[in-house]
């Protein structure tokens, strides 16, 4: 897909993330949340919830890898805007969906959201143009 080929109202192709315990540990290991809520089941236990579960750092790289992948290498994400919903918890499914809600100038406007089992984990606004590439 060529980011000059977005139209208004234009769906992304939808994304099925599989929740697991590794993506949750690994990605706040990844991004040095060490938090215990996002990797020791028992302290996540005792704060509350039924499991571990993702954090923002995670969710923000998984949007990004969503709309990086639509608008392909020639672009570049120039803002996301996002808000946290339900938890990501391992053994559920997130799904990934977009539309193109504005273009002005060369920069496309896409509203998002992640949604899982509980709900939206996810909502959104993301704001992408063409990479330029500067001489030398």
């Amino acid at each position: 897909m060529k980011l000059s080929q977005a139209s208004i109202g234009q769906d992304l192709p939808q994304l099925d993330i599989d929740i697991t315990a590794r993506l949750i540990v690994s990605g706040a290991i990844a991004s040095q949340d060490f938090e215990d809520v996002h990797h020791d089941k028992a302290a996540a236990n005792a704060k509350g919830t039924p499991d571990i579960f993702m954090n923002i750092l995670t969710t923000n790289g998984l949007v990004g890898r969503y709309l990086s992948d639509w608008a392909g290498p020639d672009s570049i994400i120039k803002r996301i805007k996002l808000k946290l919903g339900v938890p990501n918890f391992p053994g559920d499914t997130m799904v990934l969906t977009g539309t193109v809600t504005a273009i002005e100038n060369q920069t496309v406007e896409i509203s998002f959201k992640g949604k899982n089992g509980l709900g939206n984990h996810v909502v959104g606004t993301a704001f992408i143009e063409p990479k330029v590439e500067l001489n030398d």
